[in-house]
C-alpha cells in the first residue's frame, strides 16, 4: 500500500454508500470553489451505483455547481445504449436523471449498437478523453470510483488477463471477459491512477481476500486492485465484513 492510502471502515454497505455519497458532496463543493472544472469517474456494481443514489438522494444535490462536472466511466459493457446492464444506464437511474448537468458533460462510451466495432469504440472514448487535454499522454481526473470484484478486478481489468498490463493507452477493449458480457470497453491502469483521488468502494465478506491482497502489495497482474494509486490520495471505502482481513494500524480514524 502507498503511503497515500487509507481504508475507512464503515459498519455496513448502506453506512458506506451514504458517507461516501456525503462526502462527494463536499469535496466537488471545495474542488469547483478552487478551480473550472472537475472530472470524475464513475464505476458500476452494487456499492458503486448506490453511491451514486446516495449522492442523488442527498439534501446538498443540488449544491453542486453540475454545469462544471463532467462524468466519466472506467468501463462499460458492450451493450446497446440504453440497455439496463450498462454501467452508464444504471448510473442514469440512480444519479444523472436527478441532476441538471449539460448532456455534453457526460462522457459515455459507445454503445455496441453505435455502428462502429469494439476496437474503433476505444479509440473514439480515447480521442474524447484527449479533447480535454492530456498530461504526458495521461488525462487528469479529479475524483475516480471504483468497485472491486471478489476476484480483485477493477474496471474490466481482471487478473492475469493481457489488459492489466497495457501501457501507452488510455482506453482498451476488453474480450473474453471472466464475467459476462465477454465484451467490453476499459480504462487502463495508467489512466485509472492519473486520478488525484482513487476511491475505491466495496462491501462484503467476499472481498475480504482482495482487499487483504490489495494491501499486502500484491502483483497487480494477479490482483488487479493491488496496482491503483491515486496522485494524491488513494482511499477504500469499506463495511466491517469486507475489512476482516484488514491490519488495524492501516484503518484511519476518518478521511
Amino acid at each position: 500500500m502507498n503511503s497515500q492510502s487509507r481504508v475507512l471502515v464503515h459498519h455496513d454497505k448502506n453506512a458506506l454508500m451514504t458517507a461516501v455519497g456525503d462526502l462527494f458532496v463536499v469535496t466537488a463543493k471545495e474542488l469547483l470553489a478552487e478551480q473550472e472544472s472537475m472530472h470524475v469517474v464513475l464505476t458500476g456494481g452494487s456499492v458503486g451505483i448506490g453511491c451514486l443514489a446516495a449522492i442523488g438522494e442527498s439534501g446538498d444535490r443540488d449544491s453542486i455547481d453540475w454545469a462544471r462536472v463532467h462524468l466519466w466511466w472506467g468501463d462499460e459493457r458492450w451493450l446497446p445504449a440504453g440497455d439496463a446492464e450498462r454501467n452508464d444506464q444504471q448510473a442514469h437511474d440512480a444519479l444523472l436523471a436527478k441532476i441538471s448537468i449539460p448532456p455534453a458533460n457526460v462522457h459515455r462510451f459507445p454503445a455496441s449498437d453505435a455502428g462502429m466495432e469494439l476496437d474503433a469504440a476505444a479509440q473514439a472514448y480515447e480521442a474524447d478523453l484527449a479533447g480535454f487535454g492530456v498530461e504526458e499522454g495521461l488525462p487528469r481526473f479529479d475524483v475516480t470510483f471504483l468497485g472491486v470484484g471478489p476476484d480483485a478486478h477493477i474496471a474490466s481489468l481482471f487478473p492475469d488477463k493481457e489488459e492489466i498490463r497495457v501501457t501507452g493507452r488510455n482506453v482498451v477493449p476488453v474480450r473474453n471477459s471472466p464475467k459476462p458480457p465477454p465484451e467490453r470497453l476499459s480504462l487502463t491502469l495508467p489512466a485509472i491512477n492519473s486520478s488525484d483521488r482513487v476511491w475505491l468502494v466495496l462491501a462484503g465478506e467476499d472481498k475480504a481476500s482482495a482487499l487483504g491482497l490489495a494491501l499486502a502489495g500484491a502483483s497487480p497482474n494477479e490482483v488487479p486492485v493491488a496496482g491503483v494509486a491515486g496522485r494524491l490520495r488513494t482511499m477504500f471505502f469499506v463495511d466491517e465484513a469486507a475489512a476482516a482481513e484488514v491490519p488495524a494500524e492501516l484503518i484511519a480514524p476518518d478521511y
